[in-house]
């Protein structure tokens, strides 16, 4: 258990209007129980409108705008997924810069579902062997991916999965992954 804890860590969660809901709050859950200390990132101070699929669900307090927040304070990164939620982050270069100083500091960072098209335009999956929402394959493959079609995809810290059934593994290895601290 004891490989598995986060105490004493800070995980960054970028997230916008349109996040898949459980795809945030479940590995939210993960993290903090397992000890970490969680920060909401978004573009706008204030909440952040969940979605259950293409139905309105909960909103979720921000904690700190992507222009403010410091990459540097954080030991890992979580995308959730949603199909509006990466499309808005893509578009705003401060979330794309938040996105990009993980990778480029050597950071682990979970991605779920569309949450990998943000990464795209960061430029950092080239290379990566992952995994994605089915309809990202084309986008990731052209941006120099290895899409492969599994569960959850480990590739020297980013871990990777499809879709909401997944969330039990893509948990897991986040956790494991956060722990396991920088690669």
């Amino acid at each position: 258990m004891a490989a598995t804890t986060l105490q004493g860590k800070r995980i960054a969660f970028l997230a916008a209007d349109g996040v898949e809901e459980v795809e945030y709050v479940q590995p939210r859950q993960a993290v903090e129980e397992a000890g970490a200390t969680v920060e909401l990132v978004s573009l706008k101070p204030g909440a952040i409108q969940a979605f259950n699929h293409l139905n309105q669900s909960s909103t979720y307090d921000v904690d700190v705008t992507a222009a403010d927040a410091d990459p540097a304070r954080f030991d890992g990164l979580v995308l959730p997924g949603g199909v509006a939620n990466p499309d808005f982050l893509r578009t705003d270069p401060d979330a794309v810069g938040f996105v990009k100083a993980f990778f480029d500091a050597g950071k682990p960072v979970g991605v779920i579902c569309h949450g990998p098209w943000t990464m795209i335009e960061a430029g950092v999956v080239s290379g990566r062997r992952m995994t994605s929402w089915p309809s990202l394959r084309t986008d990731l493959t052209n941006a120099g991916a290895n899409w492969v079609d599994e569960a959850v995809v480990t590739d020297n810290g980013l871990v990777s999965s499809r879709k909401p059934d997944d969330l039990p593994a893509f948990c897991a290895k986040i956790v494991e992954e956060f722990a396991e601290g920088r690669h």
